[in-house]
């Protein structure tokens, strides 16, 4: 089981079914949703400063939101990646079914995956075995 898990989508709805999923399944023991991409990236980095015992295990990322994308919140990531990826799993959550943007994500050395909404059992399973 996870300590923290932080998730950060735009879509009300989904954040409620992903963190229920999570929760029924004892992934973590405390979960943090954003609705706003930016807020949950300066709170991250907030966090960043404070230690990294204090940092989310798990991060499931949208990436189609308004203002500030997925692909943005990584970019502005990208000069903490090495710390980041000791501490923190982020994986992209998204409805998407586009080739292209799985491709993109092999770009990003910190992302540990690419998920499609909505979370099942299946991948949870998967997910806990790491």
């Amino acid at each position: 089981m996870y300590k923290k898990v932080f998730i950060v989508d735009d879509d009300e709805v989904s954040i409620f079914l992903t963190e229920t999923v999570l929760v029924t399944e004892n992934f973590a023991l405390e979960y943090s949703t954003f609705l706003n991409p930016a807020e949950a990236l300066e709170h991250l980095l907030q966090l960043l400063t404070q230690g990294e015992q204090n940092l989310p295990e798990v991060l499931f990322l949208d990436l189609n939101m308004p203002f500030m994308s997925g692909w943005d919140f990584l970019d502005a990531l990208k000069p903490y990646n090495q710390q980041l990826k000791q501490q923190c799993k982020i994986y992209i959550l998204t409805s998407s079914v586009d080739i292209c943007e799985m491709e993109r994500s092999k770009n990003y050395s910190i992302l540990a995956g690419f998920l499609h909404k909505p979370v099942g059992d299946d991948i949870l399973h998967v997910l806990k075995t790491l």
